[in-house]
């Protein structure tokens, strides 16, 4: 069985596409499998804005990410593999996590 990150569009964006390398900036939420809320950058009231590479965040969002146009909103089923696997983030997210994510990708900007 191949591991893949599973993704729903919820809201079909209009704008740019995000690609490796660029910088995007989104809104989110986390959750382990159980429901439980592990992050939010609503909560926190600020987008969150990374480059999009495996050296900034997990391998599921490069994935889930890849050719999501600003405006969108995807939410992303990331097994352990993919997000943070045997290692455990924090208190909140144990080790051999499958996350799932909600992402509303405001910007996106690449150097062209």
């Amino acid at each position: 069985m191949s591991i893949e990150v599973k993704i729903e569009d919820l809201v079909e964006g209009t704008g740019k596409k995000a690609e490796r390398g660029a910088l995007i900036t989104a809104h989110y939420r986390g959750w382990l499998a159980d429901g439980t809320e592990f992050d939010s950058s609503y909560k926190k009231n600020t987008p969150f804005q990374t480059v999009l590479s495996n050296k900034r965040v997990i391998q599921g969002w490069v994935l889930g990410l890849k050719d999501m146009k600003e405006g969108g909103k995807r939410r992303l089923w990331v097994p352990a593999e993919l997000a943070y696997g045997e290692r455990q983030i924090g208190n909140m997210i144990p080790p051999n996590s499958d996350l799932t994510f909600e992402i509303e990708l405001i910007e996106v900007l690449t150097r062209d």
